[in-house]
This record gives C-alpha cells, sequence and structure tokens, in this order.
C-alpha cells in the first residue's frame, strides 16, 4: 500500500463494515450534510475525548465508538439559535469553513454539532450568568427532562439553552476536519468535525435510542485500544484521534486546531485480504 493507505483488519472494525462495501451502489449517494464534534476535558491523565458507542442496530457504522454528530436540520441556523451565542457569528464562521454562500450556512454546522452533543451526551457546551457550566443531564433531571423535549421535537435547541438560562460558548469550538464518505457507502455525509472544551468532571448520559456506552478517554490510550480490537472504529475517527493525542491539555488542542487549515477529505475505501483500506486519494 502506499504512503496514504491505512487498514483496518476484519477483527477490529465495527459490525457489518466490510459487508457494506462489496455490493457499492451504481450511482453513489449524495452525500448529506452533517456535523460532529469532538468534546474534550482536562483531567489527571492527560486530555480526555469522549466516544459514544452506536447501537448494534444503528443505519450507519453500527457498533462503531463515535464522536457525537449527526444530521443538519434546517433549524440549526435559525435567528433564534444565533442569537445564543457568544464569540462566534455567522461571518465568521463562513471565513473558517470557507462557506460564506453555502447552504446551509456555515453556522449551521456549529449549531448542529452543539445540539447533537447536548442530544446525545446531555452536555451543553454553554455558560451560566455566573460564568459556570451549567449540570449535564446525567447529573441533573430538569436538564435531562429538556434533552428529553429536544429529542423529541417538543422544542427547539434554541429553546432549551434559553431554559437552562445559558449563553453558548463559541469560543470554547474550534473547526477540526471535513471528512466526506467514500462513494461506495450507501449512506453518505458530508462532515464538518469540530471540537469543544466542557468542564472537568462532566459526565455523559448514554440514551439506548442512540448509544449503548459513553467513556472518556485519552486520545492515545483511545488509539491503544483501537489497535488491541477492544475499540472497533471507522478511519476518520482514528485519524481525528491521532490529530489530537499529541495535546496536553484542551485549551493546548483548541489554540492549535484553531491555527490550521482544514482540507476536505474524500477517501477511497478497499477492502483487502486482511481487512479495510483507506486511501486518501482526493483532497477537494
Amino acid at each position: 500500500m502506499s504512503d496514504s493507505d491505512y487498514e483496518i483488519p476484519f477483527d477490529r472494525l465495527p459490525d457489518r463494515f466490510a459487508q457494506s462495501l462489496e455490493n457499492p451502489p451504481e450511482v453513489p449517494a449524495a452525500a448529506k450534510p452533517a456535523a460532529t464534534i469532538v468534546l474534550l476535558r482536562d483531567a489527571e491523565p492527560g486530555m480526555e475525548v469522549l466516544l459514544m458507542r452506536r447501537s448494534r442496530s444503528a443505519g450507519f457504522v453500527p457498533g462503531a465508538y463515535v464522536f457525537p454528530g449527526g444530521r443538519v436540520d434546517g433549524s440549526d441556523a435559525s435567528p433564534e439559535a444565533i442569537e445564543r451565542l457568544d464569540a462566534l457569528t455567522p461571518a465568521s464562521a463562513g471565513r473558517r469553513l470557507e462557506l460564506d454562500d453555502g447552504d446551509p450556512p456555515a453556522i449551521a454546522y456549529y449549531l448542529a454539532a452543539l445540539r447533537e452533543a447536548f442530544e446525545e451526551t446531555g452536555i451543553l457546551v454553554g455558560l451560566r450568568p455566573d460564568g459556570s457550566s451549567p449540570p449535564t443531564a446525567a447529573e441533573d433531571s430538569v436538564v435531562d427532562s429538556i434533552r428529553d423535549d429536544v429529542m423529541e421535537d417538543r422544542i427547539s435547541f434554541a429553546e432549551a439553552v434559553g431554559r437552562l438560562e445559558c449563553r453558548i460558548a463559541g469560543d470554547a469550538v474550534e473547526y477540526l476536519a471535513h471528512w466526506i464518505t467514500p462513494r461506495a457507502e450507501p449512506r453518505r455525509y458530508d462532515t464538518r468535525f469540530f471540537a469543544a472544551k466542557v468542564r472537568a468532571g462532566s459526565t455523559p448520559i448514554v440514551d439506548p435510542r442512540e448509544m449503548t456506552d459513553a467513556i472518556w478517554v485519552t486520545a492515545a490510550e483511545a488509539l491503544r485500544r483501537a489497535d488491541s480490537g477492544t475499540l472497533p472504529m471507522v478511519f476518520p475517527t482514528i485519524k481525528t484521534l491521532e490529530q489530537l493525542a499529541p495535546f496536553r491539555t484542551a485549551g493546548e488542542a483548541l489554540a492549535a486546531i484553531g491555527r490550521v487549515p482544514v482540507r476536505t477529505i474524500l477517501p477511497k475505501l478497499i477492502i483487502t485480504p486482511t481487512g479495510v483500506a483507506m486511501r486518501v486519494e482526493d483532497e477537494l
């Protein structure tokens, strides 16, 4: 394989991942806008990242450990949501993502990532009037009830932030990566990756509607466990962990990420005799 190839053995892949590549569609599916967020917290072993395990019945990468994320919704760029943001504007988001005239607009990706974090983990990247972080859904039943209202579309994310009497901390979020799902996969996403700092000790909730496990772990330890086969992951997760592994603190990571240009990666997946290889042959 070339220097741009990376292979994961079959026994370290999520359930049914390789099988989905054996019969690719004749016409590639359209890549739908999506956002993923890497939550970072400072801890004694060093900076930790939050990984969630997708249900084995999930339609996309079942059984894999992933970062929180999902589709970008039309309401993510609502005026009410934008009004709740501090230190981040539609203009600054557009410049960073190079999506000044995008549809959806750049700010929608940021807000979708933050909404998905709250829905899937119960952690809000926000601050109360006194400068403290709100409790998580796992720590406070009121927060969990508000989170459930968002997930069941009874209220918007902006309304949830308002009920928690918070502002969204835009300066705690940085744009990290841009991955487009390979053409061979039946479900494809055009995904912007972000990283955000949350308070030390933040406890995530595990909602059985989507996830079966949640762990805080250093990037280096997550990579070691992926290599040993105990943390099944897909390529973007592994490459993102490799990108974050050198940093000791969340602040250090965010400062470095904010200075680095982000390239668009559209990989090709190849089934080999021993596993599945990723070849980065397209940089858009």
